[in-house]
C-alpha cells in the first residue's frame, strides 16, 4: 500500500484547487485520507490518497459521504468521523481512472475547464462511468460534451451505447442522435445513394461499385428489398409511360416539335432502362429478385409497346443501343430462373417467354447486319428462352416452340439448341402414358 504514483491517462493535470490552496494528495495539509482497494484477484495495488474534505465536496458523493446525516447513520460513522473511507471500486474501471477523476475535483469550479483535461475518446470513456458513480456532475457533462463533439471507432461506439443507459435524458440525447435511427432512415439514405450513383455523380461507374458493396455488405437485406424494388417498380413505370407515349397516333408525324418530344420520351425511358439493368443486376446477386421476374413477366403491353418502337426507324437512328440494354435485362431475369437462382412458378415462366420472346424475334429481324455483340446477346437470350421452356408442361411447350423457329439460321449447326429443344420435347411426347395407380 502506498500513495499513488502512476502516470494519469489525461494531460495537463492540475495539481491544486483554484478554490483554495489545498494541492492533491498533499499528506501535510490533508484531512481526509481515501483507500482504494482493488477487486479480488487484481493485479493493481491499493492506493491511499490524501485529499481535503472541503475540495472533495464538489462531488456528491463525497459531500453526502461527509454529511452530518450520513455521519450519524452510518455504521461506518467512526471511520468518516477520523476522515477515512475505504473505496472498492469495480473491476470494470481501473484505479488510474478513480485517482483521476478525484484529482479533477482540484480544477476551476467549471464544467466547461474540465474539458480541457480530456485528451482523447477513450479517456472520456474511462473517466465518465467513474464521474457517474462518485456523482461528479461538472466531470459527467465535460466527458458526455467530448464524446459528442469527437469521432469514435467502432469499439469506442459501443462503449458509448453501454454507458447512455446510466445517463439522463437530457444528457444522453446528443449521443444518441448519433446513433439512435428515425423512422426509415436506412432506407432512405440507400434510396438516395442509389438515385445519385444512377443519375447525378459524376463519377457513375466507381459511385456504382460502391454502392453495390454497400448493399452486399448491408447486416439486413429486407432494406436492400425494399429500396431495390422500389426503385425498380419506379423505372420500370417510367421507362413504359415513355414507350407509350411514343408509340401513340398523337405523337406521329413529322413536325420538329413533336420530334422532340419523341427524343425526349426516348432518351427516358434509355435512363430508366439502364437503371433497371443495375437493378436487376443488384437483386439476383442478393437473391431478392423474385418480385422483379413476376414483374418483367406481366407486361403485355408494354411488350407490344416495345415491339412497335424497335420496328421504328426513327428509334434506330436516336437510340441504336436501346434494343440491347432491355435484352440484358431480360436476359439476366431469365437466365436466373433458368439457373433456379429464383424459384418462379410455371406461370410467371410461361408468362416470361411468352411476353418476351416476341420482342426478341422483332429485335433480331429488325436490327440488320446485326453486330456480333447484338448477335451474341440474341443467342445467349434464345438458348436461356429454350431452357425455360423445357421446364413447362408438354402442352404450354408446345405452344411456344414453333415461334423459336425463328432461331434457325443457313446453317442447322449454328442454331443446337433449338435441335435440342425440339428432340426434347419430341422425345417426351413419345413417351407412353405412365400407369394411372402409380399416381
Amino acid at each position: 500500500m502506498g500513495n499513488y504514483k502512476k502516470r494519469s491517462r489525461i494531460t495537463r493535470i492540475p495539481s491544486s484547487s483554484s478554490l483554495t490552496s489545498h494541492f492533491f494528495n498533499d499528506p501535510s495539509s490533508s484531512d481526509f485520507l481515501l483507500t482504494l482497494i482493488p477487486q479480488p484477484n487484481s493485479s493493481e495495488s491499493t492506493v491511499q490518497i490524501h485529499l481535503h474534505s472541503r475540495v472533495i465536496r464538489r462531488s456528491k458523493f463525497f459531500d453526502t459521504l461527509l454529511s452530518d446525516r450520513w455521519l450519524t447513520n452510518s455504521n461506518s460513522s467512526s471511520a468518516a468521523a477520523a476522515g477515512t473511507f475505504h473505496l472498492q471500486h469495480p473491476a470494470a474501471h481501473p484505479i488510474d481512472a478513480y485517482v483521476d477523476v478525484i484529482r479533477l475535483l482540484y480544477t476551476a469550479n467549471s464544467g466547461d475547464d474540465l474539458c480541457a483535461f480530456i485528451d482523447s475518446t477513450s479517456s472520456a470513456l474511462d473517466l465518465l462511468p467513474v464521474a457517474m458513480e462518485l456523482l461528479f456532475e461538472d466531470l459527467i457533462r465535460s466527458c458526455v460534451r467530448f464524446l459528442e463533439a469527437v469521432p469514435w471507432t467502432e469499439e469506442e461506439e459501443a462503449r458509448v451505447i453501454s454507458l447512455v443507459p446510466l445517463l439522463t435524458a437530457e444528457e444522453c440525447r446528443d449521443l444518441l442522435a448519433r446513433v439512435s435511427p428515425s423512422g426509415n432512415s436506412c432506407e432512405e439514405m440507400l434510396h438516395g445513394l442509389i438515385i445519385a450513383a444512377n443519375n447525378n455523380h459524376p463519377n457513375m461507374a466507381f459511385a456504382k461499385a460502391f454502392v453495390a458493396k454497400i448493399l452486399r455488405d448491408l447486416s439486413d437485406p429486407g432494406v436492400a428489398r425494399s429500396v431495390l424494388e422500389q426503385i425498380f417498380q419506379t423505372s420500370l413505370k417510367v421507362m413504359k409511360e415513355c414507350l407509350e407515349e411514343y408509340c401513340s397516333p398523337n405523337f406521329r408525324g413529322d413536325h420538329n416539335e413533336t420530334e422532340a418530344i419523341q427524343r425526349l420520351n426516348l432518351h427516358k425511358a434509355m435512363t430508366s432502362a439502364r437503371q433497371l439493368l443495375w437493378m436487376v443486376e443488384r437483386m439476383i446477386e442478393l437473391r431478392i429478385a423474385d418480385m422483379a421476374v413476376k414483374e418483367w413477366s406481366d407486361q403485355p403491353s408494354f411488350t407490344a409497346d416495345l415491339q412497335r418502337a424497335f420496328r421504328d426507324d426513327a428509334l434506330r437512328n436516336i437510340l441504336p443501343g436501346f434494343p440491347a440494354v432491355v435484352l440484358r435485362c431480360t436476359l439476366k431475369l431469365a437466365n436466373a430462373v433458368a439457373s433456379g437462382t429464383i424459384l418462379a412458378s410455371t406461370q410467371v415462366r410461361m408468362r416470361l417467354v411468352k411476353d418476351w420472346l416476341p420482342v426478341l424475334i422483332v429485335c433480331k429481324e429488325s436490327i440488320s447486319p446485326i453486330v456480333s455483340t447484338h448477335k451474341c446477346l440474341c443467342t445467349d437470350l434464345e438458348d436461356t428462352f429454350l431452357r425455360i421452356i423445357s421446364t413447362l408442361p408438354l402442352s404450354d411447350a408446345q405452344s411456344l416452340l414453333p415461334q423459336c423457329l425463328s432461331f434457325l439460321t443457313r446453317s442447322m449447326d449454328d442454331c443446337p439448341h433449338l435441335v435440342t429443344a425440339f428432340s426434347t420435347w419430341f422425345r417426351r411426347a413419345a413417351r407412353p402414358p405412365f400407369p394411372e395407380n402409380n399416381f
